[in-house]
This record gives structure tokens, C-alpha cells and sequence, in this order.
């Protein structure tokens, strides 16, 4: 019998991690549900889990600044991204009408990201909880005629709920980002063409930018620039940067210069750039 990777995520199965998890590694694994973010880091470092799928930035709600501090200091290696569109529906028990619903439940995030929808339903009492497919879930297990939940159309398959209302989210253009991360650094046999690393600067005028430029004048792109305070420390910041290369002699040649002018510096991971959504 064949080995099931094993992978970790934030929330129960037919999560929006879950998804994320499917559209990177197939549906042939064995999801490891997990409370937390911090608990995925644990079940990874204690070898009971092969990969941690941890989203790291929705396209709305922004960075998970968290997250970042958690894949720092658990020193796991960032192997490869997936970009999930963001689609939520309205969900029931199969034969519930809106019009007889009192209650919406979801996580907060999702229900803010619905607002404009749930403007015009006044009356619905809106129930935060900690995770969109756990509603879905709960819906199902306790028969709740008078509830509805918001979640993905993998939670309705799974609970066996109707999907009363499709595509209820505002923006149909929001996505999430979601980093695939490991206990070992070995190096990452496929393609390379994308990094996360971390650093410090000095703080003096130009600290940053002469950093920044070493990458530039080697037509390395940064896709994204993330700081974060030090903890106990005052100006003093972590610098989190994603980037991208055509060619890894040119990476290679900007790295070994950037350690010059940096400090605690930290190839979080090198891996295949993946921004299909």
C-alpha cells in the first residue's frame, strides 16, 4: 500500500488549508487537522507530518504577520507557494430555504468579505467562529434547520450541505496566498526560480537600500517586502523578501553580496515560482 504524504494544516478537512493542500499535492494525502498554526509547527517538528501548508497573505486582509515569525523560528524551509482564489457560497441543509434562515455562521473574515450580500439580508444574526468549514460541519452534524454557513463548495460536498447561494463574496478577485514548508533544508530538487529570505540592517540612513540595490543591479526582482519588529528591541526590524530571477547565477551573486551589509541573514527557501490562481 502506497504512503500517503502527510501534510498539516490550520483548521479540519474541507478548509480553505485543505483546498490549498489538494491544489498543490493532489488529493492522494492524509490531512493532519490541526487548532492553530503553532500546533501545524509542532506536528511538522515532531515528525508526524511531512509538509505544512500555512497561508502567509490574503489579496484583502493583508500579510499574517504571525507566520512569518513562526516559519523564522521553527527554522523550516519554505519548498514551494500556491495562490487559492477565494470563492464563498451560502450553504444549508438540503431543503432549508433563506427566507426561513435566522443565522449565518462563518469565520470573521469570510463574513466581512460578504458584507455587501448580508446588506441586504438585514435580519440574518451573524455567529463568528474559528473556522469556515467547521460550520459547515456543525450545521450538518446538529441538523441545524435555522442556520446557514459560509464556506467553500468543498465543505458543502463533504457535509452534504445544499449550496443555496453561489459566489456571495465581493471582491471575485481575492485570492490567498499559502507557503508549502518542511523540516529539512535539503536543497530543492526541481526548478528554482523564486526565494524567501530574512535579514536585518543596521539603523543608519541607506542601511536598506544598499541592500535592496545589490539585488537590483542584478536584475533580481522582489516581489514582496515584509518588516517586523524585533522583539524587546527598539528600530530594530526583520525584513522578510520574497524574489525572482531568470537567472540563478545573478541570485547567487546578489546573495553572496547582501551579506556584506546585513545581519541574521536567512534563505527561508528556494523553490519554483507558482502564481497560478
Amino acid at each position: 500500500m502506497k504512503k500517503l504524504t502527510r501534510v498539516a494544516i490550520q483548521g479540519i478537512k474541507a478548509s480553505f488549508h485543505e483546498e490549498a493542500a489538494f491544489k498543490f499535492f493532489g488529493k492522494e494525502i492524509q490531512t493532519i487537522e490541526c487548532n492553530s498554526f503553532k500546533q501545524t509547527c509542532d506536528v511538522l517538528a515532531a515528525g508526524e507530518a511531512d509538509y505544512v501548508v500555512m497561508a502567509i497573505e490574503n489579496s484583502i486582509a493583508g500579510s499574517l504577520l504571525p507566520n512569518y515569525t513562526l516559519i523564522r523560528e521553527y527554522n523550516f524551509a519554505v519548498t514551494g507557494e500556491v495562490y487559492l482564489g477565494i470563492q464563498l457560497h451560502l450553504m444549508a441543509l438540503p431543503g432549508v430555504k433563506l427566507e426561513d434562515v435566522k443565522y449565518v455562521t462563518s469565520h470573521p473574515i469570510a463574513i466581512r468579505q460578504c458584507i455587501d450580500f448580508f446588506d441586504e439580508f438585514p435580519h440574518l444574526k451573524i455567529v463568528e467562529s474559528v473556522d469556515t468549514a467547521a460550520c459547515a460541519k456543525k450545521i450538518k452534524e446538529e441538523q441545524l434547520t435555522d442556520t446557514v454557513a459560509v464556506a467553500n463548495a468543498l465543505a458543502a460536498e463533504l457535509y452534504g450541505l445544499n449550496i443555496i447561494e453561489r459566489r456571495i463574496e465581493s471582491n471575485k478577485k481575492n485570492y490567498t496566498r499559502f507557503l508549502i514548508l518542511k523540516n529539512d533544508k535539503a536543497e530543492n530538487p526541481g526548478i528554482i526560480n523564486k526565494a524567501s529570505i530574512c535579514f536585518q540592517v543596521g539603523n543608519h540612513v541607506g542601511a536598506l537600500s544598499e541592500v535592496l540595490n545589490i539585488f537590483a543591479k542584478q536584475d533580481v526582482n522582489l516581489s514582496k517586502i515584509q518588516s517586523m519588529p524585533v522583539l524587546g528591541k527598539r528600530n530594530d526590524y526583520y525584513f522578510y523578501v520574497d524574489m525572482e530571477w531568470s537567472d540563478i547565477a545573478k541570485y547567487d551573486e546578489a546573495i553572496r553580496r547582501s551579506l556584506k551589509y546585513t545581519v541574521n541573514f536567512n534563505i527561508m527557501g528556494e523553490y519554483e515560482k507558482n502564481d497560478k490562481v
